[in-house]
């Protein structure tokens, strides 16, 4: 393959998902600038390893990688973003609790919203990300994390629970209600 196909083929591939590479980036990391280095060093590695791809979904190859560039950064830079204790008040919810699908298609406040989202461990808010403002499907997610579907679907309950649980601590009532478009950038 040439230089030039290559390079078309990349083009045509990968850089339509730029906007989603950094969105997924910036939350996971927690800064814009930061969020903005990965994904140029996401992309270049992508870049370096293209000939490996052999189509498919550039989105979710890309996604892939800016998230493996993320973690290894916050590895390094950030270890305490990286574990989750399991607390079983929070992880069982009884069916009375509101629904958080629901609580995210009524209005609220953007800075509480996004401060309930950086409280997030990394891990869910990679999911709520990739789910809620990507609209990726949960075996696109389960592909880009790495793990099992059931997963997926586990870390988007939790990190539901917790967001909604931060939520309505940072406004005093538990009918909080929040538009995650808001958060599109």
């Amino acid at each position: 393959m040439t230089a030039d196909n290559q390079s078309a083929r990349f083009e045509e591939a990968v850089l339509p998902h730029l906007d989603a590479a950094f969105n997924l980036a910036r939350w996971l990391v927690r800064n814009s600038a930061d969020a903005q280095d990965l994904v140029q060093e996401a992309y270049l590695r992508g870049w370096k390893g293209f000939a490996g791809f052999h189509g498919g979904d550039g989105r979710s190859w890309i996604l892939t990688i800016v998230r493996n560039t993320c973690y290894t950064w916050l590895r390094k830079y950030s270890r305490r973003d990286l574990t989750v204790e399991f607390d079983e008040g929070i992880h069982t919810q009884e069916s009375s609790v509101p629904n958080p699908e629901r609580m995210f298609n009524e209005n609220a406040s953007r800075g509480v919203l996004e401060q309930a989202l950086q409280q997030l461990p990394a891990e869910f808010r990679e999911s709520i990300v990739l789910r809620e403002l990507e609209g990726l499907s949960y075996k696109e997610i389960s592909e880009i994390a790495g793990v099992p579907v059931g997963t997926v679907m586990s870390r988007l309950a939790r990190a539901r629970a917790r967001l909604r649980d931060c939520m309505a601590a940072a406004t005093g009532d538990g009918g909080l209600t929040c538009v995650v478009q808001t958060l599109k950038p």
